[in-house]
């Protein structure tokens, strides 16, 4: 399981089973939203209006995208594409 940390500015590997932390990862700044799409870990940050995309296995940072609209939140993995919400702007980027 993915989480994020809007103060720690990062994202953490959390054992399922358990609830031990695994991992963590640095991100944008505010991250509100994660999703894991079978490699990498997809997580929009609302402070800078980016999406960041790290490999999972490593956390290697593999871009920093910007989102299409205003304070990215929410991420989706529909098996094929990554969706953001962008609240503030009333839009979704597509990944």
């Amino acid at each position: 399981m993915w989480v994020t940390s809007q103060n720690s500015n990062s994202v953490t590997e959390l054992r399922v089973s358990d609830g031990t932390i695994l991992t963590t990862f640095l991100v944008g700044q505010n991250p509100l939203g994660a999703a894991f799409d079978g490699l990498n870990i997809w997580v929009a940050s609302v402070s800078d209006n980016t999406v960041v995309k790290l490999r999972a296995s490593d956390g290697a940072n593999l871009g920093s995208f910007p989102a299409n609209g205003t304070h990215p939140s929410n991420v989706a993995f529909d098996g094929a594409n990554i969706w953001v919400t962008n609240p503030e702007s009333n839009t979704v980027s597509k990944f």
